[in-house]
């Protein structure tokens, strides 16, 4: 029976359940498993698809991209509220819909790609087109949001949380690595005399198995994780009450500002990176390595990750990891390395480094979120973790445009022949923006969240044993 101890916007809820363990780190990192499974292949290969199968124009999909990730942010916000103003179930606040969203969210990854839409006229094409994706994009805020805010729910320890954030960060390591190999090897069907060319068919068949991997993967999720911090509200918290508190949770203002940065360095950096390895080195085989850092770095730092924030803690340890990073990529700048090797190298050094920041990400999050609720005596679970990916698509909006405006900017030509001859010295530019980006981002990054974000590891635990307090028998 579960015993109750009022707030002052509702009732904590105490649950009897199963101390915290392996089940729950296990059925949490499946959520991302799964998850990654449908964005690795809606991600990376639906613009192929698009294009190559439907014969749809890359600037009309440009469009349609910017208009759906737009709607997305405003989505995740929306959702994100709805779960906590939602009544309180016994199964939880968030469990339930990633039970219930899992069905439509797996059938539209299948409906992304039916075949047979490629008989319909180009007009049919592109209605089916931009209503799908656009109900893709608000499905996904509707698994993806709860599970995000589900990490703050399960224990209210802040060494739970940060096991989840590493789970959870080696479930999409194994869904993005899986898809980025496996994806472009079935993809494609032979045409005779050795060609191939990409098949509608085999991405109908992609996608069905995508689906049934995501499907069992949150299936997986729900029924392996508990909610053990639960509050049933008495008064919904009103928007403008909300965001009056929310204005004054600096770390969480801090936290999603240095976030923002890492995730604008990780996606234009990951884009540059294509460039100098293919135009300054002209070494595929470096790049195809240098693919599979983005996803090894958490599986390698994993193990070590607990210990590391046990004895130093997230920020502190996070601080020094991006500084680290950032150094790196300063040096590789002055130092104008000209062996691919030795590059790839001090590389790899300097993605590990701030791979430690997104290891940690969402343990950051959970800490917000108990702070905000140590502040305000608001628990908004839902609100917090989908403002903070508000920000992260907005981010990736940014990188996307910092990429394509820095080439610009250095010279570099375009071809539609395969790719034009560059200038010596748009290559050596090409070499200074692919490090300098990361260098500069990574050093503010590390500025705000060393002298914004106040949540140290002994502030957390006072704040985490006066929370325990809160919600005991």
């Amino acid at each position: 029976m579960a015993v109750m101890k009022k707030a002052d916007y509702g009732e904590a809820v105490n649950i009897k359940a199963a101390p915290f363990g392996k089940r729950d780190k296990i059925g949490y990192m499946f959520g991302d498993l799964g998850n990654c499974f449908i964005l690795g292949l809606v991600n990376s290969f639906v613009t192929i698809y698009y294009t190559n199968v439907l014969g749809i124009a890359g600037s009309t999909l440009g469009t349609l991209f910017l208009i759906a990730r737009f709607i997305d942010a405003f989505t995740d916000v929306t959702i994100g509220r709805l779960a906590d103003v939602a009544k309180l179930t016994p199964q939880g606040r968030f469990r339930p819909w990633i039970r219930k969203a899992k069905y439509p969210f797996c059938i539209i990854c299948i409906v992304l790609f039916l075949p047979f839409v490629n008989d319909f006229s180009m007009i049919g094409k592109l209605v089916y087109v931009t209503i799908t994706y656009l109900s893709y994009g608000i499905l996904l805020s509707c698994i993806n949001i709860p599970y995000g805010s589900l990490a703050s729910a399960i224990s209210p320890a802040p060494d739970d949380k940060a096991s989840l954030s590493t789970f959870r960060s080696v479930g999409s390591a194994i869904g993005g690595a899986t898809t980025g190999l496996l994806i472009p090897i079935f993809m494609y069907t032979s045409i005779g005399s050795g060609q191939k060319q990409i098949s509608g068919m085999h991405f109908f068949y992609i996608s069905i198995a995508c689906a049934v991997i995501a499907f069992i993967s949150y299936n997986l999720t729900y029924h392996f994780t508990t909610e053990r911090v639960q509050v049933k509200k008495t008064n919904n918290v009103s928007l403008k009450e909300m965001f009056k508190s929310i204005s004054i949770n600096k770390p969480l203002i801090a936290l999603i500002l240095t976030d923002m940065f890492v995730v604008i360095n990780q996606s234009a950096f990951g884009t540059m990176i294509s460039y100098l390895f293919n135009d300054f080195y002209k070494n595929n085989v470096a790049l195809s390595i240098s693919e599979f850092f983005a996803y090894g770095c958490p599986i390698i730092l994993a193990p070590f990750a607990n210990k590391i924030i046990k004895e130093f803690g997230k920020k502190e340890a996070s601080s020094v990891t991006l500084l680290a990073s950032s150094v790196i990529f300063f040096l590789l700048y002055f130092l104008k390395i000209q062996n691919v090797w030795l590059y790839l190298a001090l590389m790899f050094l300097g993605t590990v480094c701030y791979s430690f920041f997104n290891l940690m990400v969402w343990a950051f999050i959970t800490d917000v979120i108990d702070y905000h609720q140590y502040i305000s005596h608001y628990r908004e679970d839902g609100t917090i973790y989908a403002i903070n990916s508000f920000a992260r698509k907005v981010g990736q909006a940014l990188a996307g445009g910092l990429s394509g405006w820095l080439l610009a900017l250095i010279g570099y030509q375009s071809s539609t022949v395969g790719g034009a001859v560059q200038s010596q010295a748009v290559k050596d530019r090409i070499y200074d923006v692919a490090n300098l980006l990361p260098a500069f981002l990574l050093l503010v990054a590390v500025l705000i969240l060393f002298f914004a974000y106040s949540l140290t590891k002994s502030k957390m635990n006072k704040i985490s044993a006066e929370l325990k307090e809160i919600n005991k028998d």
